[in-house]
This record gives structure tokens, sequence and C-alpha cells, in this order.
């Protein structure tokens, strides 16, 4: 029995050295995003097979799932995705939107959405998924501070999707931030939407993307645009706000009212 367990720590301990080693090895395979400095920094795109971290403010929440829904539909257009959530999450937040798929050029119909009860429930499921090989991403999206999550079940989560080829994206709202085995930590918040050309639509999307952590590379921000019809990310166009044209002649001065009375 001492043996069993022995060998099987010896493993365990080879994964894990493995896993935190700084070699390119598994990290060849990556989907570019589009955006010309964020690829720069993720040195081709963003890592295949492993788990990326995305957090957002409570207030920021919608951003941070649109930006997730765009890395999802970079890495696994054409593959199914799990999107898990936390039974509080979707209490909070309320469900996602399949018609909000749509308008951002993804397929509603790739995606598969599972309601956990609780945190412990949604760990577990999202692992399941992992290890699935049919699956294209896997996103787990949980709510405040999770005592389960930590590293010893990030650890879990990255070989997982090391063994089984696909990606996790891990949607942390309210949360703060602990060490993990993530490949890059994301934060993400809202930016300013220019409207469309003729005025009659929303405009796209666009994300202030913080890279705070980055395994391979450097970190940085950036302002992301997503195009929905290309379905990438890119750098957003110059928006020139309107200013006022000068007019062609000015009045050398205004008269003044109520001038004073002269004196005697």
């Amino acid at each position: 029995m001492i043996s069993v367990r022995t060998s099987t720590l010896a493993s365990l301990r080879g994964d894990i050295e493995r896993l935190e080693a700084h070699g390119d090895g598994y990290a060849l395979h990556k989907a570019a995003l589009g955006h010309a400095g964020v690829d720069a920094a993720l040195r081709g795109g963003l890592a295949l097979a492993a788990v990326h971290e995305v957090f957002a403010e409570g207030h920021q929440s919608a951003a941070a799932t649109g930006f997730i829904a765009g890395l999802a539909g970079r890495v696994a257009p054409r593959r199914p995705l799990v999107w898990v959530r936390q039974d509080f999450s979707e209490i909070e937040l309320g469900r996602l939107s399949m018609s909000g798929w749509a308008e951002l050029g993804l397929d509603p119909r790739s995606v598969v959405s599972v309601r956990a009860a609780d945190a412990e429930a949604a760990l577990r499921t999202a692992a399941d998924a992992l290890a699935c090989d049919a699956v294209g991403v896997v996103v787990l999206e949980v709510w405040g501070e999770v005592r389960q999550l930590d590293l010893v079940a990030s650890r879990k989560l990255t070989l997982a999707a090391q063994a089984s080829g696909v990606t996790g994206l891990l949607l942390r709202v309210a949360a703060q931030q602990k060490p993990s085995t993530a490949e890059t930590r994301w934060i993400v918040r809202a930016a300013h939407s220019p409207p469309s050309a003729d005025g009659s639509a929303w405009g796209a999307p666009v994300f202030a993307a913080e890279l705070v952590r980055n395994r391979h590379g450097p970190v940085g921000r950036w302002i992301m645009e997503w195009k929905c019809d290309e379905r990438l990310f890119a750098e957003p166009a110059a928006y020139p706000q309107p200013v006022a044209a000068a007019p062609a002649h000015r009045p050398h001065q205004a008269p003044i009212r109520g001038q004073r009375r002269r004196a005697g």
C-alpha cells in the first residue's frame, strides 16, 4: 500500500513539475485573437489546452461575459462550448442570452449551459467537461470568494485541459486574485463603444482588457474591439468626437451692456 501511494505521489509531483515548468512545449498550439498587440504579448495567440482566468467586478460582469464569449469563439469556433455556472451566479446576473450569442456572431446551437447547485458541483462538472475531448471550450463561472477553488483545484483543471486538449476559461466575478496554475489572467472592464456608422444600432463591443499574468510573455493593457462579423478582436478605429466649427468672422468685442454714466 505504501509503495502504491509513493508511486502515485511521485507521478503527481512529476505532473506538477511539468505543469509549472516554463517550457513552451505544450503551449505551441495557439489561437490568434486578431489584436496585434495582444497576439504579440501572447507570442502568437491564446494557448490551447490550458486554463485562462478572467476577473471582473460585479458591475462589469456583462463585459467579462462578452469578452470570454469572444475568446471561446476564437479558440474553438466550430466545436461545442460547455458553460458551467454556479447557481448563485445565475441568480445575481441572470441567464445567458442565446440571442446575445447570435448578435456576437457566434452560434448559440453550439452552447451547452449547465447550472450547478453550488461551487463544489460547478467545479466537478467543469472538470468532467474538460476531460471530454469532444468539447472545444469549457467555461467555469463562479461568483465571489470560493473556498473550493484553491491551488489544488486549479492544478486539477489545468492537468485535465492538458490531457484532453480542451481549453478552459474561468470567469471570476467579485472575487480576489489568488495563486493558480492559469496560463493567463485578465481583468476586464467595459470601454467606450462608438455608435454604428448609420447610427441605427449599438456599436461594436469594446473592452478594456488588462493582462496581469502571462506565464510565457509580458503583460499589458489594451482596448480590444470584438468585430462580430469577422469574429475576431481588433484595435478599435479612432473615433473623432464632433467639435463645433469656429465662426468665420468673430466680432472684435461684444457690446458692453449697462455702461457706466459719465460723471459731471
